[in-house]
């Protein structure tokens, strides 16, 4: 009836769910496509940067795809998209994209896509959810350095107050990337569940 948000196991809060669903652009879809069809048994997760726009208050002017493989397939996903001319770079490091990220137009960036993400079916693609979103940023200082600081707590402030986030699913994720105590801590510094997570029911 839309009186109330589940947003974990047994937590509810007031107000009609609104669930996230990030952009799926055509070229997004081609890449999918493309990957499926080379490597039809490989799990994967994909998307491209432009969606943090929604978020942020200052807007890059370059985005870049972010290809997330099971870890026995990244070196092959990385030769595949190589052989087809895209600028491609496989768990880059700060010095590797400073240096030889390309500045005019969008790269692909490979990584291994860590076990139970929770990720979504969203116009033919398994793609990004929002809880795998924020802890992602969170995570990965390196390839999101333009989400860090004061940035990152705009990204998160707006996320909360736009959709529906389930903080059961989304500290579990952080427990798989063993940054669960620290991502808590990060919430609570800024008081993420102030407004509404304080006020969550425990039904």
């Amino acid at each position: 009836m839309g009186v109330l948000t589940r947003i974990g196991r047994g937590k509810f809060i007031l107000g009609e769910t609104k669930v996230y669903y990030p952009e799926v652009s055509t070229k997004l879809k081609t890449v999918y496509k493309k990957l499926k069809k080379e490597f039809p048994y490989a799990d994967n997760c994909i998307w491209n940067t432009s969606i943090l726009n929604e978020f942020m208050k200052h807007q890059p002017g370059v985005f870049n795809f972010i290809i997330e493989v099971e870890k026995d397939v990244t070196q092959s996903v990385f030769y595949y998209l190589k052989e087809l001319k895209y600028p491609v770079f496989i768990e880059p490091t700060s010095d590797i994209l400073d240096k030889y990220l390309p500045i005019d137009k969008e790269a692909f960036i490979i990584k291994s896509l860590v076990s139970e993400s929770p990720t979504q079916f969203v116009n033919g693609i398994t793609t990004i959810s929002i809880e795998k979103l924020l802890v992602d940023i969170f995570c990965d200082e390196i390839i999101f350095s333009a989400q860090q600081g004061a940035e990152m707590r705009t990204i998160f402030s707006e996320a909360f107050s736009k959709y529906t986030v389930n903080q059961s699913k989304m500290l579990r994720y952080a427990n798989r990337r063993r940054k669960k105590e620290v991502f808590q801590d990060y919430l609570s510094s800024f008081q993420i569940y102030g407004s509404n997570y304080d006020k969550a029911a425990n039904l």
